[in-house]
């Protein structure tokens, strides 16, 4: 999969995909159908394995040749040893885990760096929704309250609180809209929240 491929089927993927750098080692967690890594493997020769629950993606991941790892995150990421990745990625997969916490701690551990994202509750259509007495259904959420596999709601400067609480450092944030960076307002204006995280060091 090249560069275009992926800016058509996920926006918000091809610009993530800028800060995974040439021939690293990736761990990405709630993979889906593999897409990420199929581009990462095929574009920048990164190697990497996939963690994915739902047995009807782990298939799609096999047929685009990613390596997968059928398992619940909230299990755990024991198998895999301290620093072995260069950077790990939780992208839209944070908000359905009910140990964000432990979640995060095991990202920290396994990873040099990590790249989180997750729908903005902030985002303003999802503030403009509360306030007329209902819960938010948009693009970046686009459950109804009753089904939504989302268990965990955050903004964009929750989560940066957290990350410093569990040991990662915050080397940069970005709010997407449709892909597309915001910088204007980006708490107000941003659907979806991207987080490039570092293990912070200790003197």
């Amino acid at each position: 999969m090249n560069f275009r491929e992926l800016s058509v089927l996920r926006a918000d993927l091809a610009f993530i995909a800028h800060w995974v750098p040439n021939a690293s080692h990736v761990l990405d967690l709630g993979c889906g159908d593999g897409v990420m890594l199929d581009y990462l493997q095929t574009d920048k020769h990164c190697i990497g394995y996939g963690v994915e629950i739902d047995d009807e993606k782990i298939p799609r991941c096999i047929d685009r040749g990613v390596a997968v790892i059928q398992q619940d995150l909230e299990g755990g990421l024991a198998m895999f040893t301290d620093n072995a990745f260069d950077t790990v990625l939780c992208l839209s997969a944070l908000q359905m885990m009910k140990n964000v916490e432990g979640v995060l701690r095991d990202i920290a551990r396994v990873g040099r760096e990590a790249i989180v994202s997750f729908p903005n509750f902030a985002y303003w259509p999802h503030r403009m929704a509360l306030l007329g007495g209902r819960m938010p259904v948009s693009k970046s959420l686009p459950y109804e309250w009753y089904d939504t596999p989302n268990v965990r709601c955050a903004t964009i400067n929750d989560f940066e609180e957290l990350a410093n609480q569990v040991g990662l450092e915050v080397l940069e944030c970005i709010a997407l809209h449709e892909g597309k960076p915001v910088t204007f307002l980006p708490n107000w204006r941003g659907s979806l929240a991207v987080f490039r995280l570092r293990k912070k060091t200790h003197a």
